[in-house]
């Protein structure tokens, strides 16, 4: 396996990541008309026990991230150290394993992220949108001003970021671009988010929300507004699943197509494409598809001394370009 270490060294280049996701819970006390993936307080917990069990298999299988994608336990909620702990826990395991773990739990403290980065490659958390929305009335989590307030702790801990929006969802295009300059304003400052997904919503079988999905030449011309607002630096992301014109995306900007893994937790209705058929198709539209590490190359400083180690072990066992 050959792993990219630039953005796009060159213009052909798309990269991925070789990924698993493990789903601590699914429990979360936000209720998004959109979701497909929330439960109800109650929903079964992870343990270390059990995602060990699921995590060795996966050794020597060409998959190094691990996406720890987890429900949210409310602040005050009693249970959240236990919450957070296992969480931390999650993450260890999968460095102990030899894989690198990246963590997208929802809204955070300082200390919890602060905390988070000792076993984590990167972290994430998607904007979706600088303007509150109806479909975020019963979500307090998602209350912008709290999410861009996450942005900030991680470029202030210097933790490598992963963010983006989600549209489709009620959002104008004003409101996408407004939230594209949010995002550039921060990493200007900060320099720490190395990945924006541009992330259509998908309508599923477990939710209530019609929204109007984003059409394909909104989202071309959104894809090349981002370019424009957010610079070479920042890796621009579409999921292939979710999108009906991946040809189109490329040619206009798109470098990134996410972590790619068995299946797609949060929008199960849609297949993750076969990696050697995405392969194929890619070459033949004339791009290289080449695997990433969950944490870039220009962020590779930042990391933590356990995550450190395990990175030197990956880059040990893979030829680099």
């Amino acid at each position: 396996m050959v792993w990219s270490v630039t953005l796009s060294a060159y213009l052909t280049v798309i990269t991925y990541s070789p990924s698993f996701t493990l789903v601590p819970t699914q429990e979360c006390f936000n209720r998004c008309t959109y979701c497909n993936f929330r439960r109800d307080r109650g929903a079964a917990w992870l343990s270390v026990a059990e995602a060990r069990t699921i995590l060795l298999p996966l050794q020597h299988q060409g998959i190094v991230e691990i996406l720890i994608l987890s429900g949210e336990v409310h602040p005050q909620d009693p249970r959240r150290p236990q919450w957070f702990q296992m969480l931390y826990d999650l993450g260890a395991l999968a460095l102990e394993l030899g894989f690198l773990p990246h963590t997208n739990c929802g809204i955070l403290t300082y200390d919890e992220m602060q905390s988070l980065k000792t076993v984590n490659a990167s972290l994430g958390l998607m904007l979706e949108n600088i303007a509150p929305l109806p479909v975020h009335r019963l979500a307090p989590s998602k209350i912008p001003q709290l999410r861009l307030e996450q942005l900030v702790w991680a470029g202030e801990l210097k933790i490598a970021f992963t963010t983006g929006l989600l549209l489709g969802i009620g959002e104008t295009q004003t409101e996408r671009v407004q939230s594209l300059e949010a995002i550039a304003t921060i990493q200007q400052q900060y320099g720490h988010i190395q990945e924006v997904i541009l992330q259509p919503h998908r309508r599923g079988t477990q939710q209530t929300f019609s929204g109007t999905e984003i059409t394909p030449a909104e989202l071309q011309a959104l894809v090349l507004v981002a370019r424009e607002i957010l610079g070479p630096t920042i890796a621009l992301q579409v999921p292939p699943n979710l999108v009906t014109d991946l040809a189109g995306l490329l040619q206009t900007g798109v470098t990134d197509l996410g972590g790619i893994s068995p299946m797609d937790v949060v929008n199960p209705d849609y297949e993750q494409p076969d990696l050697a058929h995405l392969q194929s198709q890619l070459q033949s539209w004339g791009w290289q598809l080449q695997p990433r590490l969950p944490v870039y190359p220009h962020l590779w400083s930042t990391v933590s001394s356990l995550v450190a180690a395990v990175l030197y072990r990956v880059l040990q066992g893979n030829k680099i370009t």
